[in-house]
């Protein structure tokens, strides 16, 4: 055996082993609850919001939540523990569980995660993620970490293990949520029945869904109620009713919890009119009370 016969072996060891160094060290970092570990809850359940939460260890939690508005819109937002630093593109591929060996994952969409954000997605994509859940299904984050230099690949799945019993809660919520919004109560002009200080049937409706609203939130922290009246009384008699109208109105929201610190009330009377009160529907217009919603921040 000559010397070249006797080196191959080690020269072959060291090829391989240059290769192995050579190769990128940072392998994919998977977060997924084990089974053990996968919980689904309704954290809040109003017919103001809906919020459906999943931890995933390690990682941070996934939130899918709903607000009560004229048209649902369902959101998504897969809250990080630690914030990425950098805007990614990510992927969202639809992944089978061990138990399912025979199914092939496949892609759902691409995204784009913001640096500093978490990560958010609404409408067809957050329902879509609900049908791959309830189908045993995990929907999967992929993308790569930062800063360049240490750069690794993160797989963050959503655990369809316990999922259904949580998620026919949260459907139940999703029904329950009031048709209309904070934006479409925080500004009302009710109407009166003439020389009264009984709303006409359209108004107690709408009040009626204010007082709804109200009752079920806690940040509304001021309510501004400005009463009026036509001219056909006079205006001693005008402003009596006008400020009737407001003390009711005043009562009727205390009755509602709100202290009353966080109600002010006006009545002008039939000052600053918004229509002609030499006609029917001008006086019907300003026989009205005003009624503005303010809220903290939420």
């Amino acid at each position: 055996m000559n010397l070249i016969e006797l080196l191959t072996p080690w020269l072959r060891v060291g090829l391989i082993l240059s290769v192995f160094f050579s190769m990128p060290t940072a392998m994919a970092k998977n977060y997924l609850a084990q089974p053990s570990q996968s919980q689904w809850q309704v954290i809040i359940d109003t017919p103001l919001e809906c919020r459906l939460n999943h931890d995933i260890p390690g990682y941070g939690s996934a939130q899918f939540s709903a607000r009560s508005s004229k048209k649902m819109n369902l959101h998504f937002e897969l809250k990080m523990n630690r914030q990425l630093g950098a805007t990614r593109n990510v992927k969202l591929t639809s992944m089978p569980p061990l138990w399912m060996p025979g199914d092939a994952a496949y892609a759902m969409t691409n995204l784009k995660f913001f640096k500093q954000f978490d990560g958010y997605i609404e409408g067809n994509t957050a329902w879509q993620m609900l049908a791959e859940l309830e189908d045993g299904r995990n929907p999967t984050f992929s993308y790569k970490t930062w800063p360049v230099q240490q750069q690794r690949q993160l797989e963050v799945g959503l655990s369809a293990v316990n999922f259904n019993k949580s998620y026919q809660d949260f459907s139940q919520c999703l029904n329950n949520l009031m048709p209309f919004s904070f934006d479409d109560i925080a500004f009302t002009i009710l109407h009166y029945n003439s020389d009264s200080d009984e709303l006409d049937n359209m108004s107690q409706q709408r009040l009626s869904q204010i007082a709804d609203y109200v009752r079920y939130s806690d940040d509304i922290d001021l309510v501004l109620v400005a009463a009026y009246s036509d001219s056909a009384l006079g205006t001693v008699e005008g402003q009596r009713l006008s400020e009737q109208r407001a003390v009711k109105i005043e009562s009727y929201f205390k009755g509602l919890g709100l202290p009353e610190n966080r109600i002010q009330v006006e009545a002008y009377g039939k000052r600053r009119p918004i229509a002609d009160n030499s006609t029917p529907v001008g006086r019907n217009q300003n026989r009205r009370v005003v009624i503005s919603l303010g809220r903290s921040e939420v």
